[in-house]
């Protein structure tokens, strides 16, 4: 899986878990800090929330456009600066609902947008670049499966800071996590009166931790306490754009010349083979990406409900407590060291030397010593569980579940039975709306979510881990491989401007999310989920009638050119795989 790869991808895959993680660390948080910081309904927060990831995957649209007339380096290198400063702004602290407050918010992350529109589809064209070298193109679907599952290292370990951020800022001031009082305060703040439940809930919690101060004290103390949590959290998203700075510039030479358009990064790749499409091709292709885009558009409306209604769940309708197997998949380093033994136990049978046959076993013996020690020394139940820890379910089943996929796939290949791309994508929308049917299936009888505090039935933690699980073969069918799928497909003219385009689909799938949450307090849990699942199942019904006609596009072979020392171009039969 990771023998004979170009060092290039370990350079940029690692600059990319910086930024990823910084990114996460903000967005597992956002809509909680919405409403934390200006009281903001679910419905105004999700529309805030769903605005600003539309235009986070609109930017690379613009980013891609820059990159083709400048220089992809260069634009990846602007974008993280512009990354550190939106962080950095975010991370001022300011009163809490104020104008000042809004300006800070809203100027930070259109900075952080406009970077990522910079950054993010041009590094991926850097790694799809790195595969244009015939020794390495048949790698290309593993490689971005690699690329992928270092995003998802990052995203992993962001929930749990901002946890225990957020706990600190608390502690500070005596005060504990607890999902139903966040919006029992907010009730306060804005001048309206409790409801009985309401009011029974604070008192026992005031009571329980021997506050003194009045309800309207206590609510402005304990709001501002989660604000400063979440502040310093943005603060730590800024410290890892330097990590990811050091890490891009560092590595450089692993991937000098690739996407560069300087003359003498030209004159390196004179001799190498430049394959060409005929117009009819490159209308073909273009065709055929649409239609993949359209698709994607509401796989990235039902799945980015992680960030949004998805933790709205884990608020007001999941068990703040777990207990059994289930508590230690709340301390991130059990998931890391879970992780680290699957990789060790594949590395037993893929290794042919030894020495590293014996290093992966003492990985795997260790691997299985730690999670012994986690299920043994954590407190049996874990109580105070925070609605944006459960994003770090979703990372962790990728980074799993990655060398999996990647075997499966390199099975079915040797065998030519491996499905194309866009089958992928149609299996992973039937598998997202798999997802969606467990929720449905879970949340029988739970009602309508109320506005203020928690439900009166409470499920396990159990049902979203394992929704997460789902929705996680999904996104494995689908992202790596539509990544992957544009990169290799794109005709050579249009690759940041295709890129840009899959961002783009992203987008507006993205806007979307902002249906759902718009829906949260208005019908029936169990209701929104079935409409999830009915978006799914047409999506998937669409690419499967359309399927000939996409694997006919992108099955063209194109003609290739070569330069020779007088700089005319020859045309040489293309045996290259498309």
């Amino acid at each position: 899986m990771f023998k004979n790869q170009p060092k290039g991808l370990f350079v940029l895959s690692l600059a990319n878990t910086g930024e990823r993680f910084g990114y996460y660390t903000m967005l597992a948080i956002l809509l909680l800090f919405l409403q934390a910081k200006f009281g903001f309904s679910t419905g105004t927060a999700g529309f805030i929330y769903s605005t600003f990831l539309a235009l986070v995957y609109f930017m690379p649209m613009v980013g891609g456009w820059i990159a083709d007339r400048w220089n992809f380096q260069k634009t990846v290198t602007t974008g993280i600066f512009v990354m550190f400063l939106g962080y950095g702004v975010m991370s001022i602290p300011t009163d809490r609902g104020t104008t000042m407050a809004a300006v800070v918010l809203f100027s930070g992350l259109l900075l952080i947008a406009c970077g990522t529109g910079l950054f993010k589809g041009n590094l991926q064209v850097m790694v799809g670049d790195l595969y244009n070298d015939p020794r390495y193109a048949h790698k290309r679907d593993v490689a971005f499966s690699l690329f992928y599952m270092a995003i998802n290292i990052g995203s992993m370990f962001a929930p749990m800071v901002t946890e225990k951020l957020c706990s600190m800022a608390l502690a500070a001031k005596n005060f504990v996590y607890n999902p139903a009082i966040p919006s029992l305060c907010n009730t306060i703040l804005a001048g309206e009166k409790l409801s009985g439940e309401g009011q029974a809930t604070l008192t026992a919690f005031m009571s329980e931790r021997g506050i003194e101060l009045s309800q309207a004290d206590f609510a402005a103390q304990y709001m501002d306490a989660i604000s400063v949590g979440y502040s310093y959290a943005f603060a730590v998203a800024c410290g890892s754009m330097i990590l990811s700075f050091l890490i891009y510039k560092l590595g450089k030479r692993t991937y000098n010349g690739v996407s560069d358009k300087k003359p003498a990064a030209k004159a390196a790749t004179a001799a190498a083979p430049v394959r060409e499409l005929t117009p009819k091709q490159t209308k073909s292709r273009i065709t055929a990406l649409l239609l993949v885009f359209a698709v994607v558009i509401f796989f990235w409306m039902v799945f980015h409900q992680n960030g949004a209604t998805l933790t709205k769940f884990a608020e007001v309708f999941t068990a703040s407590e777990g207990g059994g197997w289930t508590r230690i998949g709340f301390n991130v380093w059990a998931l890391a060291t879970v992780a680290a033994g699957i990789y060790a136990l594949f590395s037993i049978f893929q290794s042919k030397k030894v020495v590293w046959k014996v290093i992966s076993w003492i990985v795997f013996l260790g691997a299985c010593v730690g999670i012994y020690f986690f299920y043994h020394y954590t407190s049996d139940p874990v109580s105070g569980i925070q609605p944006q820890i459960y994003q770090q379910f979703n990372p962790f089943y990728v980074v799993a579940l990655t060398p999996f996929s990647v075997a499966i796939f390199a099975w079915l290949a040797k065998k030519k039975k491996e499905p194309s791309a866009p089958r992928k994508i149609g299996y992973g929308m039937i598998v997202a709306g798999i997802a969606f049917l467990i929720m449905c299936i879970g949340s029988i009888g739970l009602g309508i979510a109320p506005e203020k505090g928690q439900g009166a039935t409470l499920v396990s933690p159990n049902l979203l881990i394992g929704t997460y699980l789902v929705l996680t073969f999904a996104e494995l069918l689908l992202s790596p491989m539509g990544i992957s799928f544009v990169s290799k497909v794109a005709p050579p003219k249009y690759k940041g401007a295709m890129m840009g385009c899959w961002f783009g689909a992203t987008a507006i799938g993205n806007y979307l999310v902002v249906i759902p949450t718009l829906l949260w307090n208005s019908i029936d849990v169990a209701v929104l989920w079935g409409i999830l699942i009915v978006i799914c199942l047409i999506s998937a019904a669409f690419i499967f009638f359309m399927m000939k006609r996409l694997e006919a596009a992108t099955s063209d072979e194109p003609q290739e050119t070569v330069a020779d020392e007088t700089g005319k171009e020859l045309e040489t039969a293309s045996e290259a795989e498309i």
